[in-house]
């Protein structure tokens, strides 16, 4: 597999994800990925994405009460 950016070679490993969205900040640290070995782009296959979906509308639907509209 080659990297979309810089072609280099993909090899499987771990990459952190983050996301600021409605006045929160969701960071997982080791996510199972496809990383670039010469420029470090990451590339999560679909049961990774999912999965990150799935954390992002529980906090979603958690924080709601939490977090004051802007």
């Amino acid at each position: 597999m080659k990297c979309l950016y810089c072609h280099g070679t993909m090899e499987q490993g771990a990459a952190p994800f983050h996301i600021d969205r409605k006045g929160y900040h969701v960071i997982l640290d080791t996510i199972p990925a496809w990383v670039c070995t010469q420029c470090g782009e990451a590339y999560f296959e679909e049961a990774a994405v999912e999965a990150i979906q799935n954390v992002i509308r529980a906090v979603d639907k958690h924080t709601d009460v939490l977090v004051l509209a802007r």
